[in-house]
């Protein structure tokens, strides 16, 4: 497998550990974003810093960097998390990492895999926790493994990552993403308005929340060898169970609602999660009908995403 970096100025390839491209001279690199560069300049000696601040999302007042809450509107204040991950190309073992470059454009840089002369016919991209995009991964190859381990795509910093996660892979001229038996599952998002059937049940990330969704059971309300019934809360009448999943495989709040169509979002819903940054107002609908379970998303700006179940076709 030949692995190289694209030139964003004039799409020649560039291996690996080359720091400019051989054709314009433009610089190249992987992740090309400096530590440096992203810290503000010093200030004069003569001047005073002042607390940095924020604006709130909600009510534009300014707020000092770490508050939590807005103190004039008690809206809850998003911290930006800093991107730091390393990215490798390739197995670990021999070769250079590419050092990055200061003269190459923030969040630009493509990774080149396959045939040299192969044309590209899918790109992969890095989403950054800003919401930009990052590096690139140009996928000309027939099966691009990625993952936490010695994968062509490899990201060994992110810990929910298995190590050999995901397979991009093309079949009958379609690009497929295969799950490799990965602990956390991959999740493939669903288009705004669309809904997808999840057949007797399955699992849904809305924000940053992952719940799995079945049709509600009937309990088994038996005695034990005594004929003493188990005393329990009243149990409610449900059509849907939705069960939230929490870091560690620890089983969260269990919704058991009793309507067909139910909600889910941040606030006037069937179901929400108010502390949740990353949920729109009406996120997504769940729905049971004739004993199918489906996911519509309701035009949220995150989107809704269904965790897949061996390989799904990228569209």
């Amino acid at each position: 497998m030949d692995v190289g970096l694209v030139c964003d100025a004039c799409s020649a390839l560039t291996p690996i550990g080359v720091p400019q491209c051989k054709r314009c001279g433009a610089a190249v690199a992987l992740d090309p974003r400096s530590k440096q560069a992203s810290r503000p300049p010093a200030q004069a000696a003569t001047a005073v810093a002042g607390p940095a601040t924020s604006p709130c999302a909600k009510c534009n007042t300014l707020v000092a960097d770490g508050t939590k809450f807005c103190p004039n509107c008690g809206a809850r204040i998003v911290i930006k998390a800093p991107f730091d991950v390393e990215t490798r190309v390739g197995p670990r073992a021999g070769g250079t990492s590419p050092q990055p470059s200061g003269g190459a454009k923030p969040g630009r840089s493509t990774l080149f895999m396959g045939g040299a002369m192969q044309s590209a016919r899918a790109k992969l991209t890095l989403i950054r926790g800003d919401g930009e995009d990052g590096v690139s991964f140009t996928l000309a190859g027939q099966e691009h493994p990625a993952g936490r381990g010695d994968c062509p795509i490899s990201f060994p910093d992110d810990p929910f990552l298995s190590p050999t996660h995901a397979n991009f892979v093309y079949s009958d001229r379609q690009l497929l993403v295969r799950d490799e038996k990965s602990l956390n599952g991959i999740y493939v998002r669903i288009g705004a308005n669309t809904s997808i059937e999840l057949g007797t049940g399955g699992t849904v990330l809305v924000g940053e929340q992952v719940l799995a969704v079945t049709p509600a059971g009937v309990p088994e309300d038996v005695p034990d060898g005594e004929g003493t019934y188990y005393s329990t809360s009243i149990q409610r009448p449900a059509t849907l169970e939705v069960r939230q999943q929490l870091r560690g495989g620890v089983l969260g709040w269990v919704f058991r609602p009793n309507g067909e169509v139910v909600t889910v979002g941040r606030e006037n819903n069937d179901i929400n999660f108010p502390d949740d940054p990353f949920i729109s107002g009406r996120h997504a609908e769940l729905r049971l009908a004739g004993g199918v379970v489906s996911v519509t998303d309701l035009g949220s700006r995150n989107g809704t995403f269904v965790r897949i179940d061996g390989e799904r076709v990228l569209r």
